[in-house]
């Protein structure tokens, strides 16, 4: 059989460490074929290796039946390849149709120009892609943004697409009318790599699957003839179970009471407009929302990050609107932030896990002196109990795989034992493993009375993980669901903003019934805290 894509013995070595290792895989031509395994597997690595990116240390790579070298995106482009990455490639001050343009060129490798929207469009038709041709890309949702980046390559005339992590940031919604798109590309004769760790979409959308596990290759199974508990175990090597707990605390006064919140964004814009809502010791209270629905604004006004326009946030009865996140700290106010950039904002990436572990308490260092090795300790802690795969605690976390960087940051904050822990897509690029590591920690600082705001993406995992689920759409509630009484498709309109439980007045309308406050000492609790 002559493969779209033919792989064979493929190894990667950065340093002492083996990205890849006699790696082989075959895509079929008109097949979508999912790429599994956990952090630092080396998915991306192979795949980056198909893009351009990198080049092979060892073995061969087969397009179409013939033996190729590819040593730069551009080679990889002349070859029908065309990769869209986990973190977009655009230029945000171009609209759709320059990101697009600034790509194409005649045979003389001149830019071209003329004709080039009404080619544009009738791509877009043809996959049903939704996009305005005009529109600026930082005005764009991210999954306007996608659909550019997957209609981008189209354009350039790819066969082969690429998709890293495509679902991590969209709703039910957009997911499936993602999925109708790479059908229809499959349909037309494209063939699809997909990595993704959302197992439930790997039964949905691909035809085979193919795991790697520590940078080597483990199987190929057929997707229909195959389970989510199977490809587990291929995975990670070991029995997993796959049922998330939500153990049933006894309630507790609220801790953290968030009253009329409003906080503008970088754009000077509104980004939380007049929030209410309370987190109770011994509660995961979800978040739901489209990615820029204010997520990151409402965990940096919390954490004493941004300033707040309007409203209180009130910790133990005491309203800390104003004060610095050291004078947070110096209060005794445990309140830990894992935010949505790791890189850009969590950690320092130039610096190793054991400086990361200083930059969280460095003030309370006592003299002129830092205290390494104790932090030394606790990077090894962090290291041993979330399993991060790094050669030591002095290496430098951009080294390290984007799992594991997020191992170190969550770690980080674990160990400061909080009483309020505002967690950020706290699983967002991990493994299935590594996921349900978190979860069980999650729940271990619930036992321990914390109160927990876990913002996520994956409304399966809120569903099993979360007490209740608060939804918002740009920027306001839309209502507070429990989690035992509500619906993955209530809770996808409400994000969209088609279906909103709270009336004109700002209280919670009963739609849902019970989903929205669960007995009448809720009910009092939502009213002293403005619900």
């Amino acid at each position: 059989m002559e493969y779209a894509i033919e792989l064979k013995g493929i190894s990667k070595q950065f340093g002492p460490l083996f990205a890849n290792k006699n790696v082989s895989l075959q895509l079929k031509k008109g097949e979508i074929l999912a790429l599994l395994g956990e952090n630092g597997s080396g998915k991306t690595t192979l795949m980056n290796m198909l893009s351009g990116i990198y080049m092979p240390d060892s073995g061969s790579i087969f397009i179409d039946g013939k033996k190729v070298s590819i040593s730069s995106p551009e080679d990889s482009a002349k070859l029908g390849i065309g990769m869209v990455h986990q973190h977009f490639k655009l230029v945000e001050r171009f609209t759709a149709l320059d990101n697009i343009r600034i790509g194409l060129r005649d045979n003389k490798g001149l830019l071209l120009k003329k004709d080039t929207k009404e080619q544009v469009m009738k791509q877009a038709e043809r996959f049903g892609f939704e996009i305005d041709p005009d529109k600026l890309v930082s005005n764009m949702s991210v999954s306007e943004k996608q659909t550019l980046e997957i209609l981008k390559v189209l354009c350039y005339g790819a066969k082969i697409i690429i998709l890293d992590e495509p679902t991590a940031v969209l709703t039910v919604q957009e997911i499936d009318k993602l999925f109708k798109v790479l059908r229809k590309m499959k349909e037309e004769g494209h063939s699809i790599i997909i990595i993704t760790h959302k197992l439930n979409e790997v039964m949905d959308v691909s035809d085979r699957v193919t795991v790697l596990r520590h940078g080597e290759y483990i199987d190929t199974v057929v997707t229909k003839e195959t389970d989510e508990k199977r490809l587990t175990e291929l995975m990670v090597g070991r029995k997993i179970d796959l049922d998330i707990s939500c153990p049933v605390i006894e309630k507790t006064k609220p801790l953290l009471e968030i009253r009329g919140l409003t906080v503008k964004n970088d754009e000077g814009a509104v980004a939380v407009d007049h929030l209410d809502f309370y987190i109770r010791g011994g509660e995961i209270l979800g978040v739901a929302g489209i990615a820029g629905s204010g997520q990151k604004e409402l965990c940096e006004a919390i954490a004493g990050l941004r300033p707040v326009i309007d409203g209180k946030i009130i910790h133990k009865g005491d309203n800390i609107v104003g004060l610095s996140p050291h004078k947070i700290l110096e209060k005794g106010i445990s309140m830990s932030f894992i935010p949505e950039d790791r890189l850009g904002m969590g950690l320092a990436p130039s610096l190793s896990i054991t400086d990361n572990m200083i930059l969280k308490n460095y003030a309370d260092n006592k003299g002129p002196f830092i205290d390494r090795k104790s932090a030394r300790e606790e990077a090894k802690k962090v290291i041993e109990r979330l399993k991060v795969v790094t050669p030591s605690t002095e290496t430098p976390v951009r080294k390290l795989s984007g799992g594991n960087v997020q191992k170190v940051l969550l770690g980080r904050e674990i160990k400061s034992g909080p009483n309020v822990l505002i967690t950020a897509y706290p699983v967002r690029g991990l493994d299935i493993g590594s996921s349900y590591m978190i979860y069980d920690i999650l729940n271990e600082q619930k036992k321990k009375d914390v109160g927990i705001l876990f913002i996520g993406e994956d409304i399966d995992v809120m569903m099993a993980l979360c007490d209740k689920i608060m939804v918002i759409c740009h920027g306001r509630l839309q209502g507070v669901v429990n989690s035992n009484h509500t619906t993955k498709e209530e809770i996808g309109l409400m994000m969209t903003g088609a279906l909103d439980l709270v009336d004109k007045g700002g209280k919670t309308a009963g739609i849902a019934k019970d989903s929205v406050i669960e007995d009448a000492e809720d009910k009092n609790k939502a009213e002293d805290a403005g619900l």
